[in-house]
C-alpha cells in the first residue's frame, strides 16, 4: 500500500500559493485507505482505537470514527479534539502515565467512562474523581510485561524498567486493583510493548507474547477481563517516500494465537482491542515548505527553509521520537551532492535533513515532504522562538474541506478555587 498517486508536486504547490507555507496537507482518501488496510489486517472480531497523539486534527478523527474506529486520548486537549469530532464518549479510552486530578475530573465530567490506570495510586485518584462527579467508571490495568520479543522496534515501551504500567510481577501484591468499589470497576488489561515495528513477524511475536502474558495473569489473579487491549506497534515511514507496511497476513496468524491463549475471545470473552496512530495518519500528510535561501559553507550546501523543528520532527532534538532525515520529493534531477535542509530557528539542532538528495534548489522553490500526517506538527517544538505555527488544510479529493492555523496566544492565569493568590 503506497502514498496515493494524487500527491504530485505541481498540484501541491497550488495549495502553497493559496495558503502560504509552511503548510500541512492532509488527504482523507489516504486516511480511508490506511484504515481499510489495517482493519483487514487485525482479527475481524477485534476493535481498533485511533491514538490521537499521532495527529489530533478533528477532521481526521471524524473520518476515522465514521469508519468504526474508536478514540484513545491521553490529555484533555486530545479529549476536546475527539469530542469536537463527534466521537461518542462510550468510544473513548483515556490513557497515559501522568493524569492529573483535574484531567480525571474533566474527563469524567465530559462523560468518559473508560480509563487505563498505570498504578494503584492512580486508580485511587480515578475513584475520587468519579465520586466527585457522581459517576461510576471502568478501567483497564496497564501492565509492564517482562517479556520483550521483537528486535528492530521504533521505541520500546515495556519489557524494561519503565514509567508505563505496573510490572507484571507486582500485580500479585495488588489484589484491590481487581476488585470493584462504589465508583470504579476493573474491566481488563492494557499492554503496549513497542512502537513502529515494520516486520509483520516481529509484530506478531509481540502480540503473541502480550496475549500469553494476559493468560498467565488471569490464572494468577483469578481476574476475568471483559476486554484486553493489546496495544499497537503498526509502523509507517516518516517524512520520506515509501509505502505503509503490509500486515495482511497478521489476521490469520494472530487469530490462531488468540484462540490458544484467550479462548472465548471470538465471542467477546474477552473482547480484544488494538491501537494505532502513525499507520492510520502518516500517509495522508504532506508538508509544504519554501526554500528561503541557499548557501555554501565548508564545502556543504544548505537550503534554509521556512519549516524547521518547530514544524516537523522537533521531538528528535529533545532526545527521540523521530529523528531528522526528511526526504522531499525531488525538484529536479538529483545530483551527487546532497543538500542539508535546515530551518529558521536560532539553533544548530534545527535540521530536517543533513543529506537530502533532491536536486538543485533555489530560493522560492516549494518542497513537498511526504508521509508527515503522523507525529508532524503536534510532535514539534511549537513554542520555540514563537514563529507562526504551520497551517493545516484537509482535502477530500480536490476540495479543501477544513483549514486552520493554531495560534500561540498568551492567556492570563486565573487562580484556582482555594488558591491564596
Amino acid at each position: 500500500m503506497g502514498i496515493p498517486e494524487v500527491v504530485v508536486h505541481d498540484e501541491m504547490t497550488k495549495w502553497a500559493d493559496r495558503y502560504g507555507t509552511p503548510l500541512y496537507i492532509y488527504r482523507l482518501e489516504a486516511v480511508r485507505e490506511a484504515a481499510t488496510a489495517l482493519l483487514r489486517s487485525i482479527p475481524e472480531e477485534a476493535c481498533l482505537y485511533y491514538s490521537l497523539k499521532a495527529n489530533p486534527h478533528p477532521a481526521l478523527v471524524r473520518e476515522l470514527v465514521s469508519l468504526g474506529i474508536r478514540a484513545e486520548v491521553s490529555s484533555t486537549g486530545e479529549l476536546a479534539a475527539a469530542l469536537t469530532a463527534g466521537t461518542p464518549t462510550a468510544e473513548i479510552l483515556f490513557t497515559g502515565p501522568g493524569k492529573t486530578d483535574a484531567a480525571l475530573r474533566e474527563a469524567v465530567g465530559a462523560g468518559v467512562r473508560r480509563f487505563s490506570v498505570e498504578s494503584a495510586a492512580e486508580r485511587t485518584r480515578l475513584a475520587a474523581a468519579a465520586r466527585a462527579r457522581g459517576a461510576r467508571v471502568e478501567y483497564l490495568v496497564r501492565v509492564n510485561a517482562a517479556t520483550a520479543r521483537a528486535g528492530g522496534v521504533g521505541l520500546r515501551m515495556t519489557g524494561t524498567p519503565s514509567q508505563f504500567g505496573i510490572d507484571a510481577d507486582q500485580l500479585d501484591t495488588l489484589p484491590k486493583l481487581f476488585a470493584a468499589d462504589d465508583a470504579t470497576r476493573p474491566f481488563g488489561f492494557h499492554l503496549f510493548p513497542a512502537t513502529n515495528i515494520t516486520d509483520p513477524s516481529a509484530l506478531h511475536r509481540e502480540f503473541e507474547a502480550s496475549a500469553a502474558t494476559v493468560a498467565e495473569l488471569m490464572r494468577r489473579t483469578e481476574f476475568e477481563p471483559s476486554m484486553v487491549d493489546l496495544g499497537g506497534g503498526f509502523a509507517a515511514p516518516f517524512a520520506k517516500p515509501g509505502p505503509l507496511p503490509d500486515y495482511a497476513g497478521l489476521r490469520r496468524s494472530l487469530s490462531a494465537e488468540l484462540d490458544r491463549h484467550l479462548p472465548g475471545w471470538r465471542e467477546g470473552r474477552p473482547a480484544v482491542a488494538f491501537e494505532s496512530g502513525r499507520y492510520l495518519a502518516a500517509a495522508c500528510g504532506t508538508l509544504l515548505t519554501t526554500v528561503l535561501e541557499v548557501k555554501r559553507s565548508g564545502g556543504r550546501t544548505y537550503a534554509v527553509l521556512d519549516a524547521g523543528t518547530h514544524v516537523l520532527g522537533g521531538m528528535a532534538g529533545l532526545g527521540r521520537i523521530l529523528a531528522p532525515g526528511a526526504e522531499p520529493e525531488p525538484v529536479g534531477t538529483p545530483e551527487n551532492e546532497p543538500v542539508s535542509l535546515v530551518g529558521p530557528l536560532c539553533t544548530p539542532l534545527d535540521v530536517l535533513s543533513r543529506a537530502a538528495v533532491i536536486g538543485p534548489v533555489e530560493p522560492g522553490d516549494v518542497l513537498c515532504i511526504p508521509n508527515t500526517g503522523a507525529y508532524g506538527l503536534s510532535a514539534s517544538l511549537l513554542g520555540f522562538l514563537s514563529h507562526p505555527v504551520a497551517a493545516e488544510v484537509v482535502l477530500d479529493g480536490d476540495r479543501d474541506i477544513d483549514t486552520r492555523q493554531l495560534r500561540l496566544t498568551p492567556v492570563a492565569l486565573k487562580a484556582s478555587e482555594g488558591s491564596p493568590i
